[in-house]
């Protein structure tokens, strides 16, 4: 069953949209399932996964549901303007969902966070910034690199998103905005990690990124799986790594 939804969000003060798939099995049992919260990339919005990959179908086969919000290029996070995309995922979103659909489970082993490029940035932070709340967590292609050491970026919309006051993107390093900066922290607080699940093409701009850091978590001893394999920024290789991340995660060990 793959409904369009719309609702006004309190966080962000206006109506906003998200896409949810609920597996045809448990439909109508009461039998709870588990969740995928599924994010898009930069240039894409709530649709594109349903649109470029074959997400439905593998969420059937899984029998599990999937949550597809839009979060424009906020990149996951409370901004500097006031729009709290960070609270609506993490907090409001799971709320409004388990609301309105029965059996959609809040255990943390129920739950998965996914994504890709600047989502599979947001699904590591919301797994690292929120571990209590989910046991696995995907990134394919994920723009790790919000200090944008050797990149080009747009000052202002960085601001816009991390800080009016901040004079360059370098500043981030070390803040809640850090991936690395996250992964250390939980580390030495002993807060748990999820399963996690990292890949990247070879071919793609942000494979150097992703090694750097598969070596960070390997030096603080986290465990998690990075494969860089055939591939590109594209979305004929993240439908592909989609269903080989799932397979992973939901395979009991």
């Amino acid at each position: 069953m793959f409904l369009e939804m719309n609702f006004h969000s309190r966080e962000l003060g206006r109506q906003v949209r998200a896409n949810v798939i609920i597996p045809e099995q448990v439909r109508d049992t009461n039998q709870s399932y588990k969740t995928l919260w599924l994010l898009h990339g930069l240039t894409d919005d709530h649709s594109a996964w349903m649109r470029y990959s074959s997400i439905e179908r593998y969420a059937n086969e899984l029998g599990i549901a999937v949550v597809m919000p839009n979060v424009d290029r906020s990149w996951y996070t409370n901004t500097a303007y006031d729009a709290n995309y960070f609270n609506f995922v993490a907090k409001e979103l799971p709320e409004v969902c388990r609301g309105l659909f029965k059996g959609m489970s809040g255990e943390r082993e129920d739950n998965m966070v996914g994504g890709l490029s600047m989502g599979g940035y947001g699904a590591v932070k919301l797994a690292l910034s929120c571990p209590e709340q989910y046991g696995a967590c995907i990134s394919l292609s994920g723009a790790f690199d919000v200090t944008r050491v050797g990149r080009d970026y747009n000052l202002n919309e960085w601001r816009s998103i991390f800080g009016f006051d901040i004079d360059k993107a370098l500043e981030l390093a070390g803040s809640e905005h850090d991936l690395f900066a996250l992964a250390e922290r939980n580390k030495k607080e002993g807060r748990p990690f999820p399963k996690l699940y990292l890949w990247c093409g070879l071919e793609d701009f942000l494979i150097e990124m992703n090694r750097l850091f598969d070596q960070h978590l390997t030096s603080l001893d986290i465990p998690h799986v990075f494969q860089e394999s055939e591939g590109n920024h594209s979305w004929k290789w993240w439908d592909l790594h989609i269903q080989n991340a799932l397979n992973f995660v939901l395979r009991d060990e």
